[in-house]
C-alpha cells in the first residue's frame, strides 16, 4: 500500500496544480482568447455582411474585362494597387487590396471606384485587425500568439480535469440545473466537452497562421514540401495585353477558377491566384504567371503538391469554415462563441464556489 499512496498523493497535486491555471489563466487571459473568438465569428460572415452593407456592390453582372482591368490597374497600380480579386458572384465587383492595407471596390462595367474601406473606418475590417493583431500590427500578432498557445493549454487542460473513470461518462456530460454552482459547473464542463473537436481545431489553425513559417517548416520537412520559384520575364516597357492575358490565365489550369491578379511591377509578370478542382482555399493556392503579353510563364497546380504543403494550405480554409459548405460555417461561428461561453459559466461557477 506505500507504494500507491505516493502515486495518488502526485495525481492529486497535479490535478490541484492544473485545476489552479486553469483557473486563473482562464479567467485573465481567456478573456482576450473570448474576444478574439467573438470578432471571428462575425467574420465567418464577412462577405455577407458587407453586401447587407453596402448592396449597391451587388448590383452589377460579376464580369471580368480586359477594358475594366486595363483601367483600374492604369490608374490605381501607381496609388499602391497591389492585387484584385475578379468579380465573382458572391462579390460582383473587383476588389483590390493597397499596399497600405485599405481595400478599394471598383465596378464591373467601367472600372470607377464604388466603395474604399480600411480598419479606420469599417466595423468589419476593424474586427479583421482585431482578430489577427490585437490591432496592434505584428506586436500585436505576437501576443495574439501567445494567448494562443495558452488557450491550447486551456482546452487540453480542460479535457484532463473533466475526463471521468469508468462508466461514468454519461454522468459527466449531464447538464445540470441546480444548484447553481453545480449547474455552472456541468455546463462549463459538458459544453466544452461536446464541442472541443471544434473548438480545438479552430484554435490550433489559429496557432497555425500566427506562426504559419514554423509550422510550413515542420509539416513540409516530415510529409515533404514544394519550392516553386517565380518565373522571370525578359525585360519589356509594353504595357500587358489584358484580353491576352486573362484569355491566357482562364484556359492555363483546366477545371480551374482564376480569383485573383496581381498588378504587374518592373518585372513584367502578372502573378494569378487560382482555384483548381478539388482545392479548400477559397480563393486557391494554385498559381499562374504570365508575361504582359499573355504568355504562360508557370502553372502550379497546388493540388499535386507534396502532402506536407497541401496541409499547411489547409490550415486557412479549416480555420474560417470554408470546408463542409454551410454546415460547417455555422459549426464554425458556434465555436467562436464557445470561448465567451466557457469564461462566463467558469467564471459563474468560481463566483458561487466562493460564495460571493
Amino acid at each position: 500500500m506505500s507504494g500507491i499512496h505516493p502515486a495518488r498523493d502526485l495525481q492529486r497535486r497535479l490535478r490541484a496544480a492544473l485545476s489552479w491555471l486553469h483557473l486563473w489563466f482562464g479567467l485573465v487571459l481567456g478573456s482576450v482568447f473570448a474576444l478574439v473568438a467573438l470578432a471571428g465569428t462575425v467574420l465567418v460572415f464577412h462577405v455577407e455582411l458587407l453586401r447587407l452593407q453596402h448592396p449597391h456592390l451587388t448590383r452589377h453582372a460579376p464580369v471580368a474585362r480586359a477594358p475594366v482591368l486595363e483601367r483600374i490597374a492604369d490608374e490605381w497600380g501607381p496609388r499602391g494597387l497591389r492585387s484584385l480579386d475578379l468579380p465573382r458572384e458572391a462579390l460582383p465587383v473587383w476588389q483590390g487590396y493597397f499596399a497600405d492595407g485599405h481595400r478599394g471596390y471598383f465596378s464591373p462595367v467601367d472600372g470607377s471606384l464604388l466603395l474604399t474601406r480600411s480598419h479606420r473606418d469599417d466595423w468589419l475590417l476593424w474586427l479583421h485587425e482585431l482578430h489577427v493583431e490585437l490591432l496592434g500590427g505584428k506586436a500585436g500578432k505576437e501576443v495574439l500568439g501567445i494567448v494562443g498557445w495558452i488557450a491550447l493549454g486551456l482546452l487540453l487542460s480542460g479535457l484532463y480535469l473533466w475526463w471521468p473513470k469508468r462508466r461514468q461518462w454519461r454522468a459527466h456530460l449531464r447538464f445540470h440545473a441546480g444548484p447553481p454552482t453545480r449547474r455552472w459547473l456541468s455546463w462549463h464542463r459538458s459544453s466544452g466537452v461536446i464541442l472541443l473537436p471544434l473548438v480545438l481545431l479552430i484554435t490550433l489553425t489559429g496557432v497555425g497562421m500566427i506562426y504559419s513559417n514554423g509550422f510550413r517548416d515542420v509539416l513540409t520537412g516530415l510529409l515533404g514540401g514544394a519550392n516553386h520559384a517565380a518565373p522571370v520575364a525578359a525585360p519589356t516597357a509594353s504595357p500587358p495585353q489584358w484580353r491576352h492575358v486573362l484569355a491566357s490565365a482562364a484556359v492555363a489550369l483546366p477545371g480551374a477558377r482564376v480569383n485573383r491578379v496581381s498588378v504587374p511591377g518592373d518585372d513584367g509578370v502578372i502573378a494569378f491566384r487560382a482555384r483548381a478542382e478539388g482545392e479548400w482555399h477559397p480563393v486557391g493556392r494554385s498559381t499562374i504567371h504570365l508575361a504582359r503579353d499573355g504568355e504562360v510563364l508557370q502553372v502550379v497546380d497546388a493540388t499535386a503538391d507534396p502532402a506536407g504543403t497541401r496541409i499547411h494550405q489547409a490550415i486557412y480554409p479549416l480555420h474560417i469554415g470554408a470546408v463542409g459548405g454551410a454546415a460547417m460555417r455555422w459549426l464554425t461561428a458556434l465555436a467562436g462563441l464557445m470561448p465567451a461561453f466557457l469564461l462566463v459559466t467558469g467564471f459563474l461557477f468560481w463566483r458561487r464556489r466562493r460564495g460571493k
